[in-house]
């Protein structure tokens, strides 16, 4: 709709579509890499009576608002091996886009050109949101006829500041920080958090040298085949020259250990296209901290036996979660206090003790009495999900189904989820039976603090012997069905964090044992 992704004026049909699974190119000659596509389910196509040469009106999601009317051309199955194959080099699941468009893609595509009714509405950040026009003209208004623009959907640092500056000043170009703000890599780091370390940033750089624009994109990770997308896309954003990094757009590491892409693949695939580009390309350089002279080199410029320095990703995560010194050659003190304001130390995070044991096994003790410690400890707010509570006051409706459990466990995931992103202790102990929801439980939570699985791990006849209300009677005699451990199965993890017996062991022994492992990776005490 606004030109971001000229010359395409709307959906993809078959055709388009084809053409650049096999050539990197629409049917009509003009370069374009990615497939850009409308996935629709046979029973959208059913409900909708979705044909050829109808008109549809497309709606914002979020907001119900109307966008554009999309008259539709053609309607195709594709072939997703095929697709995931020619664009991403492969169909390994450990491939983000490649799960992603298994997984979560539906089977068809609409294709159809686009009339636009309204641009989507967005509520952060607008100062910085130019559609391509709106940058074109922007730099109009500051003389700017030589534009060089740097991708990321990382922090940036010095690093950063240096090889731009260096990349400006070298092509005598002012610099456009145009970051990605849509669907990214799992487990970056939010583009909230993102785009307020590049607004600290700005400053550092000489006045009028620097402009931040926000690109609402969703990366598909594609290397050498993304690399020349985002050429194009800065192209028609009105950039001159295309900073290209080591590995641009790398998933990483494919279900083999091996990179999906090499390191300058997505640089020479480029620079095979660069006369037809009309946007000149800028390699990367990987730059480095020279104590001596208190300056970043690239380094294929470093003398040999010359010292440096640098903190790898990880070891900046580290420090993040330690409340570490993040040393100033590295970012600046700005930047640093926006990742620290997300990203503060364990001992700030939240945290979720996720119990599962058969009914009666001892996890409701546990979880009482960690509860008082917790308190005793301070510093968060504890809050307990016994599975009997959880079941009156959140999931009353549901049954004992394989479903319904998965229901009510999904239940508790996701307020655990809300209350450790809020930087509480959560202790929740339902049965939870199967460890696919226990999985999903712990993927929702670890996004946003530390998660523990516990397996309360007491022999069912230690169960039943103790269990004074009968219910474990009730279920051998068949009064009650699909009681876990009678009639219905409990999948013993493999993955827990600490396999505990109170059949063995006392609750105070249980309980230091879980304050230990906490210690142990920052969350309470101090460091």
């Amino acid at each position: 709709m606004n030109g971001g992704f000229s010359p395409l004026e709307g959906f993809m049909n078959q055709s388009d579509y084809q053409s650049v699974l096999n050539d990197l190119r629409l049917k009509n000659g003009c370069l374009f890499p990615i497939p850009i596509t409308l996935d629709v389910s046979e029973s959208d196509i059913k409900i909708l009576e979705l044909a050829p040469n109808k008109r549809i009106l497309l709606r914002d999601p979020r907001i119900d608002s109307k966008l554009a009317i999309l008259t539709i051309q053609d309607i195709y199955r594709p072939d997703k091996i095929e697709e995931a194959t020619k664009v991403f080099g492969d169909n390994d699941f450990a491939h983000p886009s490649v799960k992603y468009l298994h997984n979560h893609v539906k089977e068809y595509y609409v294709g159809g050109t686009i009339e636009a009714i309204q641009a989507p509405i967005h509520y952060d950040y607008i100062a910085h949101r130019y559609t391509p026009a709106e940058l074109r003209a922007h730099f109009k208004k500051l003389n700017w006829t030589r534009v060089v623009a740097f991708q990321t959907r990382n922090p940036m640092h010095r690093a950063h500041r240096e090889l731009t500056v260096r990349a400006a000043r070298i092509r005598q170009a002012n610099v456009l920080i145009h970051p990605v703000v849509g669907l990214t890599k799992p487990g970056d780091i939010d583009h909230y958090t993102r785009v307020r370390v590049y607004q600290a940033l700005m400053p550092k750089y000489p006045n009028g040298m620097a402009t931040l624009s926000l690109l609402p994109l969703a990366m598909r990770m594609g290397g050498p085949r993304e690399a020349l997308w985002h050429a194009i896309i800065r192209k028609n954003f009105g950039a001159t020259h295309f900073i290209i990094g080591r590995d641009h757009a790398g998933p990483g590491k494919n279900s083999k250990g091996v990179d999906f892409y090499g390191p300058y693949d997505a640089q020479a695939l480029v620079g095979k296209y660069k006369d037809e580009l009309q946007i000149e390309v800028v390699p990367f350089q990987m730059m480095t901290y020279i104590p001596e002279s208190d300056e970043y080199m690239p380094i294929d410029e470093i003398p040999k036996g010359t010292q440096t320095l640098n903190i790898s990703g990880t070891e900046l995560r580290r420090r993040l979660r330690g409340g570490l010194h993040i040393p100033e050659w590295f970012s600046y003190p700005d930047v640093v206090k926006v990742l620290r304001e997300t990203h503060p130390p364990r001992s700030k995070q939240g945290f979720t003790l996720f119990f599962t044991g058969y009914y009666n096994s001892g996890k409701d003790l546990i979880a009482k009495a960690l509860q008082v410690i917790l308190n005793e400890q301070g510093g968060r707010s504890v809050s307990l999900l016994l599975g009997e509570i959880v079941r009156s006051e959140l999931s009353s409706e549901l049954g004992f189904t394989k479903k319904a459990r998965d229901q009510n466990i999904g239940r508790i995931g996701f307020v655990s989820a809300e209350l450790t992103k809020a930087g509480a202790a959560v202790i929740a102990a339902p049965i939870a039976p199967y460890a696919d929801a226990r999985a999903h439980v712990k993927q929702a939570i670890e996004q946003y603090g530390g998660f523990y699985l516990i397996h309360v791990n007491s022999p069912l006849e230690f169960c039943i012997a103790n269990d004074r209300k009968g219910i474990y009677k009730k279920a051998q005699a068949g009064e009650i069905k699909g009681f876990t451990g009678i009639d219905d199965p409990y999948e013993a993890p493999t993955d827990a964090d600490i396999v505990v017996d109170p059949s063995k062991q006392s609750i105070s022994d249980i309980c230091h044992q879980i304050v230990l492992l906490l210690e142990k990776d920052g969350y309470i005490g101090e460091r």
